[in-house]
């Protein structure tokens, strides 16, 4: 067997235990509150790591572009409470616009 096989047999196993063990968890652990925090931020945590490293990542380098600008314009018009969908478009002319000037 390959040691490309051997990685994909660990992570099938590692896949299967950590689904076990979730669904292992007693439920007193899931019903505390501290638990229940932390399950309402970690979606919130995981999509800002995600927006830093497509604004500010570039071929493992930090860079700062049009892509700045356009995010700083989402967040003004989202805390305008302006739609999703007009922010999304506002946030990418802005960016096309700077990187033609």
């Amino acid at each position: 067997m390959t040691s490309l096989w051997v990685g994909i047999v660990i992570m099938i196993v590692g896949c299967f235990a950590l689904k076990y063990a979730g669904l292992s968890v007693p439920e007193r652990v899931l019903d505390h509150p501290t638990t229940k925090r932390a399950a309402d931020l970690i979606p919130v945590a995981l999509l800002g790591a995600l927006i830093a490293v497509q604004v500010f990542a570039d071929d493992g380098s930090l860079r700062i572009d049009a892509r700045l600008l356009g995010l700083v314009v989402a967040g003004v018009l989202l805390s305008l409470r302006v739609p999703f969908l007009p922010v999304v478009f506002a946030a990418a002319l802005v960016a096309a616009l700077v990187r033609l000037l």
